[in-house]
């Protein structure tokens, strides 16, 4: 340095020191060291700071904490569906599968309506836009909602690309009907939550469906999967159920019963098979019906099991077991002979008419002639209790047992003091109520030899061990087998069910016509046709029961409307199940399988006027006719009350 420079500097400091001759002070090292040391510390309180949030688990809003709130707004538990069970028939056939669909879902604190996306996002949700805007306003203070339920992936995937913020998808299964109508009101439906509410659907609703699984994801603002994080657990697909009904005599039944509700205008009708040996429903077709894949335009009628669930008045068809009370009690065998004549009988102050003088009539040509004057007479001489305790024996007045949702008993009454007009009525199956399904496995226990089988709706084994345990006889095997017997006589020439017969097989069975009850007691002109039968003859495998209720046209007797039914129904079982035919011809049957146009009436309707003869029955010869002229002439001159269908 200078000399002129540093005296410069000096001058300098001693005039900043307001003292002549200062000399220059550097800084102090103690000072310098603070301010090095405070530098040095403030990473290292950063550090500290940073470990404290990001390290030590028990600190005020640590790293635990932090976690938390990013988890709260980033990972999310998303249920996995489980897939429900199949149900099939006894041969595999699906019934009812679930289908994956794509569920459109928002976040309406996220997710927001303009009028550029209210357009495109409603066309592609199929909506309205007015009801979108409505929808999407009230769950403005919700985090989920949704936009579309059960959408085709293609459709879902269109909504997506729209690319609108909140927007997000949901995987979900839909249950399909393969068979549609057929098994709709068997198999039933489940909610759009994939719950069963009808049918088998609800009745099995436990065992079809699975338990749900969960996995943490990661999600970003827009709801978007970004990557799966853990899976929880993972779900439990439902169990499969088998049926017992064959989808095949499903569908011939179904066909069957539909074209003769057509034809003959009914109101409804059902038609019920069963396998004698094992109790196991093959077939249970009802009408109307309805497509459980579409139900915008259900009707709640058509969803009813009427095979199950309604009641009916059997009239006829109960005879052949008022039979069985007659030969249990010993006072009738097969050959016992019963004088018909004139063709009416009073009881009381009612009159049951047969539908013409058929004089001296066996217990087979009772059964044969559907006789209303000798099954009256033989009731007469039977306790009501052994007429009602084979009822009960059958199964009739408890409820099958099937589990299905809404399975009715129906109605036996138990009377301590018995009217003789009820002793009588009670006989020909008026003043008690039975479902289609009742009165087959009735029938099943004349078929199996008087074995009670249990029906069943599932599949179940003949060689099942716990089949042969609760199994029970209830008629002696002689008398059911006396009684198949005599109901042969039914399907042949001059019996009142011609049209059951079936070529290649001799059939057991019997029709029956009873009348509807309507407002002011039994209606003369509504009825409910009926045939319940069993094939082969000798050795039944198959019991069919078919109701024809309220057919509106001139034919109404069930031998002309039912009886065909069970005989086409029952043919194409036969060929299904590879039930051999008789060696025998149709001649040697003594039936007319073709034609089968002999006496179709049935005196159920307790008029034997002339003006029955419309139905499709052989002429009457004019004594006949003028016979059955002065019966009504005769019933006149005394003015009984008449008993409508033989019923109090």
């Amino acid at each position: 340095m200078t000399p002129g420079l540093k005296s410069k500097l000096t001058s300098g400091t001693a005039r900043r020191s307001g003292k002549p001759g200062a000399q220059l002070v550097g800084i102090p090292r103690w000072r310098f060291v603070v301010v090095v040391f405070c530098l040095g510390l403030l990473p290292l309180a950063a550090l500290w700071q940073i470990t404290r949030l990001q390290v030590l688990p028990d600190v005020d809003h640590g790293f635990r904490f932090l976690k938390k709130q990013g988890d709260a707004r980033m990972v999310r538990t998303e249920e996995i569906p489980a897939y429900r069970g199949v149900i099939t028939d006894r041969r595999g056939e699906p019934l009812a599968v679930s289908t994956p669909v794509v569920s459109i879902c928002a976040d309406p604190q996220v997710f927001q309506l303009t009028e550029a996306n209210l357009a495109p996002l409603a066309r592609l949700l199929d909506v309205q836009e007015q009801a979108l805007e409505k929808r999407v306003a009230a769950y403005a203070d919700k985090e989920f909602m949704y936009l579309s339920r059960r959408m085709t992936p293609n459709g879902a995937e269109a909504v997506l690309a729209l690319g609108l913020p909140g927007i997000f998808k949901k995987t979900e299964y839909k249950r399909y009907y393969p068979a549609g109508e057929v098994t709709a009101q068997l198999v039933g439906f489940t909610n759009i939550d994939d719950d069963g509410q009808e049918g088998m659907e609800l009745a099995f609703d436990n065992w079809l469906a699975g338990h749900p699984g969960a996995r943490q994801v990661l999600k970003d603002r827009k709801r978007r999967v970004i990557k799966n994080l853990q899976l929880i657990r993972s779900e439990k697909p439902g169990k499969n159920l088998a049926l017992s009904i064959d989808l095949r005599l499903q569908y011939s039944a179904y066909r069957e019963l539909k074209a003769a509700i057509s034809r003959f205008h009914a109101a409804s009708g059902s038609v019920v098979t069963l396998d004698v040996q094992t109790g196991e429903i093959l077939a249970m077709v009802n009408q109307p019906s309805y497509n459980p894949n579409d139900r915008r335009r259900l009707d709640t009628a058509a969803m009813r099991n009427r095979a199950v669930i309604d009641l009916i008045e059997p009239g006829s068809v109960m005879k052949p077991l008022t039979m069985v009370a007659a030969l249990e009690s010993g006072k009738f065998s097969p050959d016992t002979v019963i004088n018909t004549s004139p063709g009416y009988y009073r009881v009381g102050r009612k009159t049951f008419y047969d539908h013409r003088n058929y004089g001296a009539l066996d217990m087979t040509g009772i059964l044969k002639k559907s006789s209303q004057v000798g099954t009256t007479k033989i009731a007469m001489e039977l306790e009501p209790e052994a007429i009602r305790g084979v009822f009960e024996r059958v199964g009739l007045g408890r409820s099958p047992g099937t589990g299905f949702p809404g399975e009715a008993p129906g109605l036996l009454p138990n009377k301590q003091r018995w009217r003789p007009v009820e002793r009588a009525t009670l006989a020909f199956g008026y003043g008690i109520a039975v479902t289609p399904l009742q009165l087959a496995q009735a029938y099943g226990v004349l078929a199996n030899n008087g074995v009670k089988t249990p029906v069943s709706l599932l599949k179940v084994s003949s060689e099942d061990d716990e089949l042969a345990a609760i199994s029970e006889s209830v008629i002696s095997a002689d008398i059911a087998a006396d009684i198949r017997e005599m109901l042969k006589a039914v399907i042949e020439k001059g019996g009142t069910g011609t049209r059951a017969a079936i070529s290649g097989y001799e059939v057991s069975g019997k029709t029956g016509t009873s009348h509807k009850v309507g407002a002011g007691g039994y209606q003369q002109d509504r009825y409910v046709s009926l045939f319940a039968g069993m094939v082969p003859a000798d050795a039944p495998r198959l019991v069919t029961v078919v109701v024809i209720n309220d057919p509106r046209s001139k034919e109404y007797f069930g031998g002309l409307v039912a009886a065909p039914v069970f005989a086409r129904v029952t043919a194409d079982a036969l060929r299904f199940l590879n039930i051999p035919p008789a060696v025998r011809s149709d001649e040697e049957l003594g039936v007319d399988a073709v034609s089968a146009h002999s006496d179709t009436g049935e005196s159920d309707t307790g008029k034997p006027d002339a003006g029955e003869l419309d139905t499709g029955e052989p002429e009457m010869e004019k004594s006949e006719i003028e016979r059955s002229a002065k019966i009504r002439d005769l019933a006149a001159a005394t003015k009984p009350p008449r008993a409508r269908g033989g019923a109090t």
